[in-house]
């Protein structure tokens, strides 16, 4: 199924590499200029490493480690040197890339945001974290939506950030939106280990759709990144695994077309339409409505826990109680206002 980790690329075939890559120490903005230059670099040795690799994918925090630093002197934007060196890189060794950034934000907190950069240089996604891992990220919410682009090869991808995965709506909206290989990148430590793998494998056999996988790896004297990248099949099982070697680079071919003929041909398990095609042996078409309360009550705005929960801002972890509130989805930076007037019609 893998090619020997893509050695035998076959014509449907989709390469990827997943960078453990050893966790930074970011402070200043030469640090941030330094570790710029060692994510490039690495995008040469995974060209080098592989000839038929499609697309390198670095972790979150890649660029900036994992101090939760907000300083705006080594915040990043779309249009800073960071970006323009990652595009350069991938231009350069003729490869697409999966980068992450800690972005400037002028209306509040910054955003944990990812890349995915073609091999022209070309932003082909563009994603803010809907989650942050809270208590202890600082990161303003994503506004963004979970968005989907066309992949080399003519795959579909999405891009979900670390604790975006533990929830199963994230997955299931990347693949509903037609992504059959959802990237996970992420910068967890050892205390995760079991509730990543399990929900990389979930999110993969729930969907269909393949998932690609990647921590930070290596300490940085505080903190003790995991590594351990990991390639599931839509079928739930694991089909390559990393594991704590800093900077080692796993790879995995994987086969959109078979993602394709297993959400067209599957009767058993074809769990992302079966959820709204309840029960279409007895009744025809299936049960087509939304029989879950928390959907009705979230999109009501009325959603609320059965239980008290305690711990509901950043006090705990050293943050300010936030006093502002959030203002909803925004137009997508990278879509032309008609092309958003198009979309907004469409839906």
């Amino acid at each position: 199924m893998t090619g020997l980790g893509g050695l035998n690329k076959s014509p449907n075939g989709v390469v990827v590499g997943l960078v453990q890559l050893q966790l930074p120490v970011v402070q200043t903005p030469a640090d941030l200029a330094a570790q710029t230059r060692r994510i490039c670099e690495l995008v040469g040795k995974a060209r080098r490493n592989l000839s038929g690799m499609d697309l390198v994918v670095f972790p979150e925090y890649s660029l900036h480690g994992l101090s939760m630093d907000t300083a705006p002197a080594i915040m990043c934007s779309l249009d800073g040197p960071e970006v323009a060196a990652f595009k350069r890189a991938c231009v350069e060794h003729k490869i697409w890339g999966c980068f992450s950034i800690m972005e400037a934000n002028p209306g509040g907190n910054p955003y944990n945001s990812g890349l995915i950069i073609d091999d022209t240089g070309a932003i082909k996604l563009y994603y803010r974290k809907l989650h942050p891992w809270v208590p202890v990220e600082p990161w303003e919410p994503g506004n963004l939506g979970v968005p989907v682009c066309d992949g080399p090869n003519g795959s579909k991808i999405s891009l979900i950030i670390c604790h975006d995965g533990m929830f199963p709506e994230m997955a299931r909206e990347a693949a509903y939106k037609g992504a059959e290989i959802i990237i996970r990148t992420a910068g967890y430590t050892a205390p995760i280990r079991h509730a990543w793998k399990i929900t990389n494998q979930a999110n993969a056999f729930s969907n269909l759709a393949y998932t690609a996988n990647v921590c930070m790896c290596g300490s940085d004297g505080s903190f003790d990144s995991m590594g351990e990248g990991m390639f599931c099949n839509f079928d739930g099982s694991v089909l390559v695994e990393g594991g704590g070697r800093p900077d080692e680079i796993i790879t995995c071919e994987l086969r959109p077309d078979l993602v394709r003929e297993a959400r067209s041909g599957w009767g058993v398990e074809n769990n992302i339409y079966q959820l709204y095609h309840r029960g279409y042996v007895a009744v025809k078409g299936g049960a087509q409505d939304c029989p879950y309360t928390y959907m009705h009550d979230m999109a009501a705005g009325r959603y609320q826990l059965p239980w008290r929960v305690q711990v509901t801002d950043g006090t705990s972890c050293g943050f300010d109680a936030p006093t502002r509130q959030y203002k909803g989805p925004e137009q997508h930076p990278l879509v032309p206002d008609s092309a958003a007037v198009a979309i907004k019609k469409a839906a």
